[in-house]
């Protein structure tokens, strides 16, 4: 399209991109006409830009104070209108908090969502419920407080598991004093708020106040609970001295970027989170830790002095005005950790790469799989390659099968099973040969011919299908061998090319994916194989007998499990099965031991 550019403001604010009215890409800039100018210029080597320079047939800008102003304005913006190309990094629209009910004579704990946390029956946010949940049951532990609501509690006339367990000291049947009570809720919520030296203090005190009364049964389960606490501090305590602290970290790979969020405490880590984005909303480093931030910290009021962030940023300042701006709180964007945080600032860094790997895992693992194939390999572009595998008993039942893989993975509707020949029975270089001449017709469709044939065996297998396909019109089809090492330990495979061996890193993902196409053809093939024993097995022996059809035949296997067990079961063993009389009973007893 042609923008005007000339009514284009130089000034700071956001700018939308409609396609057919609809917004499809907001941003923000410092300089309006600069920015959107960029877009419109020469041509773009990021997909994106060049969809949106294509797709947009109007832009819109609106004008704000300052650059702060316009970051609020786009994440909000973005938030309410989710444009395709903008990174929508997903959010709770609440967050969880725990909460006791101070209003209540015992008062409970639960876990509570909200947006904001008014008052001072609420801790947190937490980052996740599971941190909330886990918080809570710890705190039960030690401080036996209650969980149940106020409904079950009022109507409760003996104690429930929760005593038993020695996670609630059972006030709704008296089991303890409200003074007492109170000051288990007094020590739960010093503890939440990370003051809990008082009340170490105040437990090593009544456990003095017990033993001098002689009650050392209180004294014991006092110190238990000291223990417990003692022992949760040391395994909470993530840093050598107590720091308030959020760490982010962006990490690009391949097609994605992975952000990974923790959050520190009092020396203590509070929660994680973290996003993956996909190539499609890429955007520049920077602006992934803005909008990030920006979003993190949408509905958050525990808000530290100091974010770190694992990549350095240009421009600290705005969001440190960011913060100012909207939230009225002094914070300092660092990127170099002290000695007592690294260990968690790396933690922060290899979680955002391993979202990726997990993701990759999942998804594509096989085109990266191809990928770095085809450079082992030196061919330009690996999108499919069949495995071919060759399974019989002792020479009987042949049968082969033909896998098929590409970069989504397995192609399960496009996997073949070949009936081997009686007279090839036995013969493997044969068979493989019946295989592959019947897989050339197939080839004459050029879009069913593979990047790379897999064959399940040594130099001699490949040998001779190189042989069969040299003489045919698919002389260049790649193909590649694969024989099992010493006492078939896995990763003690062989590869062989055209030039010989195939140098391949053991580990790599390249070579776990042959692994797996030879174990799928193999399993695909033995499968088949054991049915078609099995069938021929079962026709022989029961088909030929006057009265047994398929239904009395499922039944006599269902029960029996072979046809051996069959033939040497007794007549009323046989007529236990319904549908089989006395008659039919000795029938197949005379026929199967003939």
């Amino acid at each position: 399209m042609a923008v005007n550019l000339k009514k284009v403001p130089s000034t700071p604010g956001i700018y939308k991109f409609f396609c057919n009215n609809e917004i499809i890409y907001i941003g923000k800039a410092k300089d309006l006409k600069k920015r959107v100018s960029s877009y419109f210029g020469r041509s773009h080597k990021d997909r994106k830009t060049s969809q949106i320079k294509f797709l947009t047939d109007k832009v819109e800008t609106f004008t704000t104070k300052n650059e702060v102003e316009a970051l609020l304005l786009e994440q909000t913006l973005i938030k309410e209108n989710k444009p395709k190309f903008n990174i929508l990094l997903r959010d709770d629209k609440t967050y969880p908090y725990i909460y006791f009910s101070l209003d209540h004579d015992f008062p409970g704990v639960y876990l509570k969502r909200t947006k904001k946390a008014v008052d001072k029956n609420y801790f947190g946010p937490f980052v996740s419920s599971q941190a909330v949940k886990n918080s809570i049951k710890e705190v039960q532990k030690i401080y036996r407080v209650r969980n149940c609501s106020d409904n079950t509690f009022a109507n409760r006339t003996r104690p429930c598991i929760e005593f038993q367990m020695k996670r609630c000291s059972a006030p709704c049947v008296k089991k303890v004093k409200k003074t007492d009570y109170f000051e288990d809720i007094t020590g739960a919520r010093s503890f939440l708020s990370s003051s809990d030296k008082n009340t170490i203090q105040r437990l090593t005190n009544d456990i003095k106040k017990a033993s001098s009364k002689l009650n050392f049964e209180k004294a014991a389960e006092i110190r238990d609970r000291l223990r417990r606490l003692n022992l949760l501090k040391e395994e909470q305590s993530v840093v050598s001295h107590a720091t308030d602290i959020d760490i982010f970290s962006v990490h690009p790979e391949l097609s994605y970027i992975g952000i990974s969020i923790v959050v520190v405490r009092d020396g203590k880590i509070r929660g994680t989170k973290t996003h993956l984005i996909k190539k499609a909303h890429f955007e520049n480093i920077e602006y992934i830790y803005q909008s990030a931030i920006v979003n993190f910290y949408n509905y958050q009021t525990d808000i530290p002095k100091k974010i770190l962030c694992t990549n350095h940023l240009e421009d600290n300042i705005l969001l440190e005005n960011m913060f100012l701006a909207k939230h009225q709180k002094k914070v300092k964007i660092i990127h170099s950790p002290s000695k007592s945080v690294r260990p968690i600032f790396n933690l922060c860094k290899l979680n955002a790469r391993q979202i990726i790997t997990n993701h990759i895992n999942k998804e594509d693992k096989y085109t990266f799989a191809l990928n770095e194939l085809s450079k082992y390999l030196g061919i330009k572009d690996i999108n499919k390659i069949e495995g071919y595998d060759v399974s019989h008993i002792s020479g009987d039942n042949a049968v082969a099968s033909c896998v098929v893989f590409s970069k989504t993975g397995p192609l399960k509707k496009n996997f073949r099973l070949f009936n081997i020949p009686e007279k090839l029975s036995g013969n493997d270089i044969g068979s493989l040969q019946h295989v592959i001449e019947r897989r050339l017709k197939y080839y004459n469709d050029p879009k069913n011919i593979p990047d790379l044939v897999l064959i399940d065996g040594g130099k001699t297998q490949l040998k001779f299908v190189n042989k069969i396909l040299n003489t045919s019109k698919h002389n260049g089809l790649e193909v590649i061998s694969i024989v099992k090492g010493s006492n078939r330990i896995r990763a003690t495979e062989t590869i062989f090319g055209k030039n010989g061996v195939v140098e391949l890193d053991k580990y790599s993902k390249a070579f776990l994916l042959l692994q797996e196409i030879r174990d799928e053809s193999h399993r695909f093939a033995l499968r088949a194989q054991r049915k078609k024993k099995s069938n021929k097995i079962t026709k022989s022996e029961l088909d030929s007998i006057r009265g047994v059809g398929r239904i009395l035949k499922q039944r006599l296997l269902k029960k029996f499990k072979s046809i051996n067990n069959i033939k040497f079961a007794s007549l009323d063993d046989l007529m236990t099965v319904d549908g089989i009389n006395e008659k039919i009973a000795i029938l197949i007893k005379s026929k199967l031991q003939k």
